[in-house]
C-alpha cells in the first residue's frame, strides 16, 4: 500500500529466498505451521495507520464505558460463565478489512473484536524473519507505541507472568500439540519459560490446581488461557479433573468470560464510521430487502465457521435460534496488495495488551491475513499464492 515499496519488493522477490525464509521459521522450533505463510508482508502508510488507530479508539471508547459489563452480560452462554471475572480483558484484538471508500481512499472496516489472546509471540518472530530475508526499510515497524522487540517481550512477560514464578504460570489449551497455532506456544515457552498444558494435565485438590513436571508437583498460580469453549464443550472424550466453573484458586490471564463479552456479540453496540451496520437477528423488525449486501454470522463460532455470505431470506427464516446470530452489512475488501498476478485482499488485526483497568488498552502488535478468495482466512486460500498469514510494517 506504499506503492514504491511494493514495487521494489515485488521486483526483488524470488521463490528461492521465500523458501529459505520459510525454512528458517521451520528450523527455529523444528515445526512449520500448518497454515500458509504469505510471500510478503504489507506496508502501511501513515494515513491508513491513523485511520486504523482511530477506528480502534472508537471501539475502546465503548468497552471502557461503565455500562459495558451490564450490556454484555447476556453474551456469556448459560453454563459457561467462569467465576472470579476481571473487570477488563488482558487481551484485545480487532480485525479490520481494508476497503476503498467513495473518495477512492483506503479505509478500515471492522470485521470483529475479540477479548482473547492472539499470536503475540509468533507475530514477533514472523516480522523478524521477514526483515532478515527481505528488504524492509528501517523507518517501518510491526510494533507500536515505541516498543522494540525486547521491550515488547518484557511487556508480555509483565502481563502474563507478573511477579509470579514462571513455573507456576501455564498456557492452557485443548491438546496444544495438535493446534494449528502450536508454533506460538513454542515461541511463548522460549520467551517466558512457561509450559503449554492440555486441560487434562491439570490436577485438582479442593480449589487448588496442580500439574506435574516429571515427578515434581507444581501448584498453578496463573493460567494464560488459550482454550476456546467452542472446541472444548464438544470434547466429552477428554478425561479431566479441572472445570472452568469450579472457582479455582488461580489468577486468569485473559479471563474466559471475555471471549464472549468481546466478540461478534459486541458489534451491534458499536457506532463508528469504521464499523459496518450490525443487528442481532432476533431484534430485526423487518428483513432487509438487499440481503446480498449482508452476511449472517453465528455468535458462538470461530475461524469463520457457520458464516453465510451469499444470503437470502430463506436462510434467515430457517434459523431456529435467531438470538444466537447477527446480521452484518458486508465489508467489501479491496484487492489492495499488488502481486505478480492478481491483487490480494487484506485484513489487519491490531493487537492490544491491557494491564490496568484504570488505563486504556495499549496497542502493541499486528497480524495480517491475505486472501484472493471469498473468505479471508488461511484455510480458505489453499490453492492460491501470495496469500496467508503475514504481518504489517507501519510507517513510524
Amino acid at each position: 500500500m506504499i506503492p514504491e515499496l511494493r514495487e521494489r519488493y515485488n521486483k526483488a522477490f524470488t521463490e528461492e529466498v521465500y523458501n529459505e525464509f520459510k525454512y528458517a521459521i521451520e528450523k527455529k522450533y523444528d515445526h512449520l505451521p500448518v497454515f500458509r505463510i504469505a510471500e510478503t508482508p504489507i506496508f502501511i502508510p501513515n494515513d491508513l495507520k491513523e485511520k486504523i488507530i482511530q477506528a480502534a479508539e472508537d471501539i475502546i471508547d465503548v468497552v471502557v464505558e461503565p455500562d459495558f459489563m451490564q450490556n454484555s452480560a447476556s453474551a456469556i452462554p448459560d453454563g459457561l460463565k467462569v467465576p472470579q471475572e476481571s473487570d477488563f480483558t488482558n487481551f484485545l484484538q480487532m480485525d479490520f478489512g481494508i476497503c476503498i471508500d467513495e473518495h477512492g481512499e483506503y479505509t478500515p472496516q471492522l470485521i470483529e473484536a475479540q477479548g482473547f489472546p492472539s499470536l503475540y509471540f509468533f507475530q514477533n518472530l514472523l516480522a523478524t524473519k521477514y526483515r532478515k530475508f527481505f528488504d524492509i526499510p528501517d523507518n517501518l515497524t510491526h510494533l507500536f507505541n515505541g516498543l522494540t522487540p525486547e521491550t515488547y517481550i518484557q511487556k508480555l512477560r509483565d502481563v502474563i507472568i507478573g511477579d509470579a514464578d514462571p513455573e507456576t504460570t501455564v498456557l492452557l489449551e485443548v491438546e496444544p500439540d495438535k493446534q494449528a497455532t502450536v508454533i506460538d506456544f513454542y515461541a511463548t515457552k522460549e520467551a517466558l519459560g512457561i509450559e503449554s498444558l492440555c486441560v487434562t494435565d491439570l490436577k485438582v485438590e479442593g480449589k487448588d490446581v496442580y500439574y506435574y513436571k516429571g515427578k515434581k508437583k507444581i501448584k498453578v498460580e496463573r493460567i494464560f488461557n488459550r482454550v476456546i469453549f467452542d472446541e472444548l464443550v464438544p470434547r466429552t472424550d477428554l478425561k479431566r479433573e479441572f472445570r472452568f466453573n469450579m472457582g479455582a484458586n488461580v489468577h486468569w490471564v485473559g479471563h474466559p468470560n471475555w471471549f464472549f463479552r468481546l466478540s461478534k456479540y459486541t458489534l451491534p453496540f458499536l457506532k463508528s464510521p469504521y464499523v459496518p451496520e450490525s443487528h442481532f437477528l432476533h431484534e430485526l423488525d423487518t428483513i432487509p430487502s438487499d440481503l446480498d449486501n449482508y452476511v449472517l454470522k453465528p455468535l458462538y463460532s470461530f475461524a469463520g465457521s457457520g458464516v453465510i455470505i451469499n444470503l437470502n431470506r430463506f436462510d434467515i427464516e430457517a434459523i431456529p435460534d435467531p438470538e444466537n446470530y447477527i446480521l452484518q452489512r458486508k465489508v467489501e475488501y479491496a484487492p489492495v496488495i499488488e502481486t505478480p498476478n492478481v491483487g490480494s485482499k487484506c485484513e489487519i488485526r491490531v493487537m492490544f495488551l491491557w494491564e490496568n483497568r484504570n488505563e486504556r488498552p495499549l496497542l502493541v502488535n499486528n497480524l495480517v491475513r491475505l486472501s484472493k478468495g471469498k473468505m479471508v482466512g488461511v484455510k480458505y486460500n489453499k490453492d492460491k499464492d501470495w496469500v496467508g498469514g503475514s504481518v504489517g510494517f507501519f510507517e513510524k
